[in-house]
């Protein structure tokens, strides 16, 4: 059994976020002790481990639910758990694709020459009128 700070400890889940997710119903509830402290299982851990590794990799908390669900029927063919993961890396690539045109952007700004002063300043001057950018971003 472990405390909540002995969970946050081995997971690195700040304790007001391992409350969040219990009231989310993302963790369960942990038992009590005779003092009124949390205990959790080692499902528990495991449990949070997996909510951690999911958050770090960007999935939302209703992807994570899903998946966790899920997780709790072994048995189940996994194609749902593959179309969750698929949305979430098309996303992902979606985001790619638009800091890859934001990285455009910028560099061109910056690497614009203009005279030397705020009120010429390139960088300026296209943040205040995005028709000056090169392409949509």
């Amino acid at each position: 059994m472990y405390s909540i700070g002995q969970l946050s400890n081995k997971t690195g889940v700040k304790v007001p976020t391992i409350r969040y997710y219990e009231q989310m119903g993302l963790l369960v509830c942990a038992g009590r002790s005779a003092g009124n402290q949390r205990r959790y299982t080692q499902d528990g851990l495991e449990r949070l481990s997996f909510i951690r590794h999911a958050r770090d990799l960007g999935l939302s908390l209703e992807d994570i639910r899903e998946l966790a669900d899920l997780s709790q029927h072994p048995d189940t063919p996994c194609n749902e758990a593959h179309t969750i993961a698929a949305r979430h890396l098309d996303a992902v690539r979606a985001r790619i694709e638009k800091l890859r045109r934001l990285e455009k952007e910028l560099s061109r700004i910056t690497h614009t020459p203009d005279e030397g002063h705020v009120g010429a300043c390139n960088v300026i001057q296209t943040l205040a009128d995005h028709r000056l950018c090169e392409g949509e971003h």
